[in-house]
Formats: C-alpha cells, structure tokens, sequence
C-alpha cells in the first residue's frame, strides 16, 4: 500500500504538498539557476563559490555569520558539543520530543558524551520556568523552533525572549533548532534577525521550507563559527563539492521564502474548514504544518485515500497510521506553494471523505 500511495502521489497531477519531480528536471533548473544568478564558480571544500554566497545570504537574513554543513544532524551535535566544551560541562537542556533525541539513534551522548535534561515533555512549548525547573548548571539550551513532533507548536515570542534572558541569567548558551525558523516567522510577526537574536547560535536546514537537495547552515559569533568549521572538518563533514545543494538552497531563499507567509495562512483556511470529526494539531496551525487526527482504521483510509488520489489527480494527504489513542488515526500536512492555487474548502471536503462513514 505505502508504494502504490507514493506512486498515485507522484502521478498527481495538482498538489498540497511540494510537487515531485525527477533528478533530471531539478538538475535542469539548478543549470538554469546557475545562468540566472550568474554563478560560474566551484565551491572548493565549502570555500568561495555558491557556498560562500549562501553563507552571505543567510547571515544578513539571521543576523549572525554563518557556516555551511551537510547535515542539520551533524550541524547540532556541532553546536551543543561547542557548548559543552566551553562551560567544562556536559548536561544540556532540549525537550524530549527534540529531533535530537526521537531520530538521532542517540548521536548526542553516543559521540559527544552529552548528559541530556529535558526542558519540556510532550507537546508542551518551553518557557523560562521550564528553564527554572532544572536545577544545576547546564551547558546550553536547546529550542526546537517549531516542535515538530507536537504538531510544529511554537512559544510566544515573549515566552522565548524570557526564556533566552533566563539562559542569559544562568550563563547557558541558548541555541535554536531552526530547521523550520523560516515556517515560524509567520507566527512570531518579528523580523528573523529578532528572532534569531535572541539566541546565541542558531541552526537552520535547506531542504525542508526551502526545498533544496540538503544542507543546512550553522550561525553564532565570529569564534563559534570558526570552532564549528574546525569541528565540521574533523567529522568530515567539508566535502571537496558542495555546488549542487548550495545552489538549490540559493533557489528556494529565492523563490520559497518570499511565499512562506501565503503558505502559513492558507493552512490556518483549511484547518477552519475541515469537519468537526477531524481534529487540528494545533487547533490554529502555527506554521504550514500540522497533524491530523480522526477516528478509523490506517488500512481503511489509506485505501479510500488511493482511490481519491486516482480519481482526482489531487495530492492532498500524506498516508495515515494509527495514533496512540486505539482506533484513531493520524497524518502531518504541510502546505507548499503549489497550494495556493487550490481552494481550501475542496481539499477539506477530500479529507472529511476520507474520514466520515456513510
């Protein structure tokens, strides 16, 4: 069933999500890429060329000088491993949900020997008595901006101000998981360089806002920034060519973010009009992603979603699996460009088929 889902997504002619397409055609429009923005240099192990230009871009847009690394995975343990070695001190604070911890295979204390707190658990958004809560000195903090094993939840943007002067106070480095910071700017209604600010380094990916091939970039002051290409390179992470992915990230600061925003409000517009029977995750999304859930069975609506997804040439849910609760039912939706020229109340009306009985 999961093959022949992604088979009639792929088909589809119309999309919620970002539209598939083949290694030829992006390979094709990074080669246009490069004629458009007149690049016609090589990167040369993460120095000059695309690279360098993208380092640039994000550090105006974050406010910060900026590193580019391979992997937000490698990124992150980068960072927290910094930090440890600074303050002589292992414990740092994340929630439990934290990508670090639930799809990381225990990266963080395996390799860097990190002793992890929990600020928060569940879908609970951190605040500074999270912060107050654990006693003793700590390392760093760490925020996933959005929470998005909760739903892609985010604090207010004063409960993250109190919670980064609350690290300040303690002499704890605040480091924010940004891989979606672009997603919740929307939320926070601040420039990103206030909400980049408030942290003391900053980790932001390239390939799922933006919707380039990989990479992300790692941001704090002058010294961090050095010490996290020197890390960089000892974990192997400065590859001799990095052109490909710097210029597709080039691509989406360019043509993605500047529509972030629309993509934000219009999944607010479907969540309103989804029926009663399906619950919003949070109940107003606080960027373009959230969950779903509904009573059912995964097997019987992922073979009413195939059937509704060859009929219509409209992707518009990602299949569903069982929830915790027994006899519930769960998906992520994140709504992309490509949503925009759809209309919302259809795709609520595809997705209350797919979960109301005759």
């Amino acid at each position: 069933m999961e093959e022949r889902l992604r088979a009639a997504t792929t088909a589809c002619r119309e999309s919620l999500f970002a539209a598939y397409r083949g290694p030829a055609e992006v390979f094709d429009g990074l080669a246009e890429a490069c004629r458009e923005m007149g690049i016609d240099e090589w990167d040369f192990y993460a120095e000059r060329g695309p690279v360098a230009r993208l380092e640039a871009e994000v550090a105006e847009l974050l406010g910060k000088p900026a590193a580019y690394f391979p992997s937000g995975t490698m990124a992150q343990q980068v960072a927290l491993r910094i930090h440890a070695d600074t303050a002589g001190n292992r414990r740092v604070a994340m929630p439990d949900l934290s990508h670090l911890l639930v799809h990381e295979d225990d990266g963080p204390r395996i390799l860097q020997d990190l002793r992890i707190e929990h600020l928060t658990t569940g879908r609970e958004t951190p605040t500074r008595a999270h912060l107050n809560a654990i006693p003793g000195p700590l390392a760093a903090c760490l925020v996933e901006l959005p929470l998005r094993e909760a739903g892609c939840v985010l604090p207010t943007f004063d409960e993250l101000a109190e919670l980064a002067q609350g690290c300040r106070e303690r002499g704890i480095a605040f480091h924010i998981d940004g891989a979606r910071i672009w997603e919740s700017q929307e939320w926070f209604g601040k420039p990103l360089t206030e909400i980049a600010g408030l942290a003391d380094t900053v980790y932001t990916s390239f390939y799922k806002g933006l919707g380039g091939l990989a990479g992300a970039a790692l941001l704090g002051d002058d010294d961090f920034v050095a010490q996290a290409r020197l890390w960089r390179h000892r974990m192997g992470g400065t590859l001799y060519r990095s052109t490909a992915e710097a210029v597709a990230a080039l691509v989406g600061l360019r043509d993605r973010l500047p529509h972030i925003g629309e993509c934000v409000t219009w999944a607010r517009t479907l969540a309103a009009a989804l029926p009663d029977e399906i619950t919003v995750q949070p109940p107003v999304p606080h960027t373009n992603t959230f969950l779903l859930y509904a009573a059912g069975d995964p097997d019987e609506i992922n073979t009413r979603l195939l059937a509704a997804l060859e009929e219509h040439s409209l992707a518009f849910s990602r299949p569903w699996t069982a929830a915790e609760e027994p006899g519930r039912v769960v998906t992520e939706v994140t709504v992309a460009q490509g949503a925009l020229e759809l209309d919302p109340q259809t795709v609520a009306d595809h997705l209350g088929a797919l979960v109301l009985r005759d």
